[in-house]
Protein backbone atom coordinates (compact mmCIF):
# COMPACT_ATOMS: atom_id res chain seq x y z
CA UNK A 1 0.00 0.00 0.00
CA UNK A 2 1.39 3.40 -1.09
CA UNK A 3 0.68 6.22 1.36
CA UNK A 4 3.03 8.72 -0.18
CA UNK A 5 1.31 11.79 -1.71
CA UNK A 6 1.73 12.77 -5.32
CA UNK A 7 1.86 16.54 -4.75
CA UNK A 8 5.21 17.93 -3.72
CA UNK A 9 5.58 21.32 -2.02
CA UNK A 10 8.08 23.53 -3.81
CA UNK A 11 10.30 25.65 -1.53
CA UNK A 12 11.00 28.16 -4.38
CA UNK A 13 9.86 31.77 -3.93
CA UNK A 14 8.77 33.95 -6.83
CA UNK A 15 9.61 37.65 -6.58
CA UNK A 16 7.32 38.71 -9.43
CA UNK A 17 4.26 39.20 -7.21
CA UNK A 18 6.30 41.25 -4.72
CA UNK A 19 7.63 43.40 -7.57
CA UNK A 20 4.08 44.01 -8.79
CA UNK A 21 2.97 45.15 -5.35
CA UNK A 22 5.91 47.54 -4.98
CA UNK A 23 5.24 48.98 -8.44
CA UNK A 24 1.55 49.54 -7.66
CA UNK A 25 2.46 51.26 -4.39
CA UNK A 26 4.92 53.50 -6.23
CA UNK A 27 2.25 54.51 -8.76
CA UNK A 28 -0.27 55.11 -5.97
CA UNK A 29 2.05 57.40 -4.01
CA UNK A 30 3.07 59.32 -7.12
CA UNK A 31 -0.57 59.98 -7.99
CA UNK A 32 -1.61 61.00 -4.49
CA UNK A 33 1.39 63.20 -3.73
CA UNK A 34 0.44 66.81 -4.27
CA UNK A 35 2.71 69.75 -4.77
CA UNK A 36 1.44 73.12 -3.52
CA UNK A 37 3.98 74.98 -5.57
CA UNK A 38 4.55 73.84 -9.09
CA UNK A 39 7.55 76.13 -9.33
CA UNK A 40 10.66 75.18 -7.41
CA UNK A 41 11.31 78.36 -5.43
CA UNK A 42 13.38 78.69 -2.29
CA UNK A 43 11.27 81.06 -0.21
CA UNK A 44 12.66 83.19 2.62
CA UNK A 45 12.18 81.94 6.18
CA UNK A 46 9.86 83.65 8.64
CA UNK A 47 7.68 82.95 11.64
CA UNK A 48 4.00 83.49 11.14
CA UNK A 49 0.66 82.05 10.28
CA UNK A 50 -0.17 80.73 6.82
CA UNK A 51 -3.50 81.27 5.14
CA UNK A 52 -5.26 79.28 2.46
CA UNK A 53 -7.12 82.17 0.81
CA UNK A 54 -5.69 82.66 -2.63
CA UNK A 55 -7.07 84.34 -5.70
CA UNK A 56 -3.91 84.61 -7.75
CA UNK A 57 -0.30 83.60 -7.25
CA UNK A 58 2.63 85.70 -8.50
CA UNK A 59 6.03 84.00 -8.43
CA UNK A 60 9.46 85.47 -9.15
CA UNK A 61 12.34 83.05 -9.60
CA UNK A 62 16.09 83.68 -9.31
CA UNK A 63 16.33 84.46 -13.05
CA UNK A 64 13.76 87.26 -12.57
CA UNK A 65 11.10 85.39 -14.52
CA UNK A 66 7.55 86.23 -13.49
CA UNK A 67 4.77 83.67 -13.24
CA UNK A 68 1.07 84.34 -12.68
CA UNK A 69 -0.62 81.12 -11.53
CA UNK A 70 2.28 79.06 -12.95
CA UNK A 71 2.02 80.77 -16.36
CA UNK A 72 5.18 82.60 -17.45
CA UNK A 73 4.55 86.32 -18.01
CA UNK A 74 6.81 89.12 -19.21
CA UNK A 75 7.54 91.46 -16.27
CA UNK A 76 6.29 94.47 -18.23
CA UNK A 77 2.81 92.93 -18.61
CA UNK A 78 2.34 91.75 -15.03
CA UNK A 79 -0.15 94.50 -14.17
CA UNK A 80 -2.30 93.82 -17.23
CA UNK A 81 -2.38 90.09 -16.47
CA UNK A 82 -3.27 90.71 -12.82
CA UNK A 83 -6.14 92.99 -13.82
CA UNK A 84 -7.47 90.29 -16.17
CA UNK A 85 -7.24 87.52 -13.59
CA UNK A 86 -8.63 89.54 -10.66
CA UNK A 87 -11.40 91.34 -12.57
CA UNK A 88 -14.75 91.00 -10.81
CA UNK A 89 -13.33 89.55 -7.59
CA UNK A 90 -14.90 90.78 -4.35
CA UNK A 91 -11.74 90.65 -2.26
CA UNK A 92 -8.80 90.33 -4.68
CA UNK A 93 -5.72 88.85 -3.04
CA UNK A 94 -2.26 88.16 -4.44
CA UNK A 95 0.09 85.54 -2.97
CA UNK A 96 3.59 86.83 -3.74
CA UNK A 97 6.25 84.11 -3.92
CA UNK A 98 9.65 85.72 -4.43
CA UNK A 99 12.69 83.48 -4.25
CA UNK A 100 15.15 84.23 -1.46
CA UNK A 101 17.88 85.52 -3.80
CA UNK A 102 15.58 87.93 -5.67
CA UNK A 103 16.24 91.61 -5.02
CA UNK A 104 13.60 93.27 -2.84
CA UNK A 105 12.88 95.87 -5.56
CA UNK A 106 11.35 93.14 -7.74
CA UNK A 107 8.93 92.16 -4.98
CA UNK A 108 8.19 95.80 -4.20
CA UNK A 109 7.26 96.43 -7.84
CA UNK A 110 4.53 93.78 -7.58
CA UNK A 111 3.43 95.28 -4.25
CA UNK A 112 3.19 98.71 -5.90
CA UNK A 113 0.95 97.28 -8.63
CA UNK A 114 -1.24 95.70 -5.94
CA UNK A 115 -1.40 98.94 -3.95
CA UNK A 116 -2.32 100.96 -7.03
CA UNK A 117 -5.18 98.56 -7.86
CA UNK A 118 -6.36 98.03 -4.24
CA UNK A 119 -5.35 94.34 -4.12
CA UNK A 120 -4.29 92.65 -0.90
CA UNK A 121 -0.81 91.10 -0.93
CA UNK A 122 0.38 88.12 1.10
CA UNK A 123 4.10 87.36 1.01
CA UNK A 124 4.73 83.60 0.98
CA UNK A 125 7.61 82.37 3.19
CA UNK A 126 9.10 79.08 4.38
CA UNK A 127 8.26 78.15 7.97
CA UNK A 128 11.19 78.54 10.36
Amino acid sequence: MKLKGRNKVSPDFSMSSMTDIVFLLLVFFMLTANSPNALDLLLPKAKGKSTNTQNVSVSIDKNLQYFVNDQKINGAYIEIELRKVLAGQDNPTIILRAEESVAIKEAVSVMDIANKNNYKVILAVRPN
